[in-house]
């Protein structure tokens, strides 16, 4: 018995004899990282330059109003309206964050902390849906509140997700119902 205890003590793992090619390899998987990500920035700010033509955002009013419903979640990004995966990229739209959204009666106020914060005006609102899915993200059905609104001469959606999700009805019923009676009045006038 002893005889099979040294074969298997003597045995060793063969060295590693070309360690340059080891480094070459590693060394290209790396450049080639790089590269893939250097090119995807690239495009991110290509994008940016093709969407140069939208307005600055507008900033918060010094007074705007009483808040008719706040909340905390997270800010998803912004696409054409109508086509969710047309991320727009332009101002800081394109950035996820944190949010911390007021709606008054002057519009919703959009605070993201580490981004660009912007303001969208009562009358510049023009529908507040739930859907499943902005560019970057999608959830169950339902599970993102998505606003259209009117910047310049384009349509944009942007996607918000409550802490708490149940939130979500009350704010597309409120926003809704400000859009109704802000066109009623516009009609009258």
């Amino acid at each position: 018995m002893t005889p099979v205890i040294l074969l298997a003590a003597e045995k060793e793992s063969a060295e590693v004899t070309d360690w340059a090619a080891r480094i070459g390899w590693l060394v290209g998987l790396a450049l080639f990282v790089a590269l893939v990500y250097w090119l995807m920035r690239e495009g991110w700010k290509w994008r940016g330059t093709l969407q140069g033509d939208l307005p600055e955002l507008p900033a918060a009013p010094d007074q705007p109003g009483e808040a008719r419903l706040t909340m905390s979640g997270r800010y998803h990004g912004s696409t054409t309206a109508g086509h969710w995966l047309d991320r727009i990229v332009a101002h800081g739209l394109g950035t996820r964050s944190l949010v911390e959204l007021t709606l008054t009666d002057a519009g919703l106020d959009v605070v993201r902390p580490g981004a660009t914060d912007f303001f969208v005006p009562t009358q510049a609102l023009r529908e507040a849906r739930l859907d499943k899915g902005i560019a970057g993200k999608v959830l169950t059905e339902g599970g993102l509140l998505v606003v259209t609104w009117a910047h310049g001469d384009r349509l944009i959606d942007s996607g918000f997700r409550s802490e708490r999700a149940a939130e979500h009805h009350e704010w597309v019923d409120v926003i809704n119902s400000m859009i109704k009676s802000t066109t009623t009045e516009g009609a009258e006038r």
